[in-house]
C-alpha cells in the first residue's frame, strides 16, 4: 500500500508539473518562430525553423526597452521602501501591546483584499491634480498600498515567533533597543524579510491594472502595460511571436530568482508552521 500511494502520489506530482510549463514552454517555443510563418497550415508545437528575429525586434524597439527599465526601478524601489516599513510595522505588532492592534492587523487584511479596479477611477484624477500622473511615484505609491498589508502580516508572523529573551538579554549586555533590533531581531527573521522581499518584489514585477491605468507614455509605463501595445511589423502581421519574446525576458529574472534562493523562499514560507 505504501509503495502504491508513493506511485500514486508521484504520478499526480509529474502532472501538476507538466500542467504548469506546458504554457511556459508553449511561450518559449512560439518566441523562436518565424512571425510571417508561425501560423502554418500544419502547426507544430515546436518551431521547424528557430530564429531570433522576434528578440531582435523586442530590444530594437524603445518601447520595450523603457517599460523593461521602469518595470526595474519601480520594483526595486517599491520593493525596498514597503519590506523597510513593514519590518518596524511588524516588529511593533509582535513586540509593542497598544490599543487598536488587532484592529491594525484587521484592517491592513482588508486593504490587500479591497479590488484594485475600484481605485482606478478615483487614483486617476487625484494623480492628474497632484502631478504625479504617469510618473514613477505615480505607480510606487499605490503599490505600496496592496503590497505593504502582505508584508506586514507575513513579517509579523515571524517576529513572533522570536524569544522575546534574547532581545532582553543583547539590551542586558549593553545594547540599545536599535541595535538589538538590528543586530539580533533582524537576522534571526532574515528567512521571513527574504521571502516577504521576493513576494513584493513578484506583485510589483507582474502588475498590470494600476500600470496601464495611470500611464500614458513610455516615461513610466512597465513591461506588462507595455506588451498591451505590441503591433507586428505591418497590419498583416501578428505581433503574437514578439510578444512571446518580451515575455519570455520578462519571466527570466523571475525564474532566476526562484531558483537561486529557493530554499529561503521555502524555509521563510513554512518558518513558524510547527513549534519546536
Amino acid at each position: 500500500m505504501k509503495r502504491n500511494a508513493k506511485y500514486w502520489w508521484t504520478g499526480w506530482g509529474l502532472l501538476i508539473l507538466v500542467w504548469a510549463l506546458f504554457p511556459m514552454l508553449w511561450m518559449v517555443s512560439l518566441s523562436f518562430k518565424d512571425p510571417a510563418t508561425f501560423r502554418s497550415a500544419k502547426p507544430t508545437f515546436f518551431p521547424e525553423k528557430w530564429v531570433w528575429t522576434n528578440y531582435d525586434t523586442v530590444f530594437s524597439d524603445s518601447l520595450f526597452t523603457s517599460a523593461l527599465r521602469n518595470s526595474v526601478g519601480v520594483a526595486f524601489i517599491a520593493t525596498l521602501l514597503s519590506v523597510i516599513v513593514a519590518m518596524f510595522a511588524a516588529y511593533a505588532i509582535a513586540r509593542l501591546e497598544f490599543p487598536g492592534k488587532k484592529l491594525l492587523l484587521s484592517m491592513a487584511l482588508a486593504i490587500a483584499m479591497f479590488p484594485q479596479a475600484a481605485l482606478v477611477g478615483p487614483l486617476f484624477n487625484m494623480w492628474r491634480n497632484l502631478g504625479i500622473y504617469d510618473t514613477w511615484a505615480g505607480l510606487i505609491i499605490p503599490y505600496l498600498t496592496f503590497a505593504l498589508p502582505l508584508s506586514i502580516w507575513t513579517m509579523s508572523a515571524f517576529f513572533r515567533q522570536i524569544p522575546w529573551e534574547m532581545e532582553q538579554a543583547a539590551q542586558v549586555d549593553g545594547a540599545t533597543a536599535w541595535q538589538a533590533f538590528r543586530k539580533v531581531i533582524v537576522p534571526l527573521a532574515a528567512p521571513g524579510v527574504f521571502t516577504t522581499t521576493i513576494l513584493t518584489f513578484f506583485f510589483c514585477w507582474n502588475e498590470f491594472l494600476l500600470a496601464i491605468s495611470l500611464t500614458s507614455t513610455d516615461r513610466a509605463r512597465t513591461v506588462p502595460a507595455a506588451l498591451s501595445f505590441f503591433t507586428g511589423a505591418s497590419q498583416f502581421q501578428s505581433p503574437v511571436t514578439a510578444i512571446m519574446a518580451a515575455s519570455v525576458v520578462v519571466t527570466i529574472p523571475v525564474v532566476i530568482l526562484v531558483l537561486l534562493f529557493q530554499r529561503r523562499i521555502v524555509a521563510g514560507l513554512t518558518a513558524g508552521a510547527v513549534k519546536g
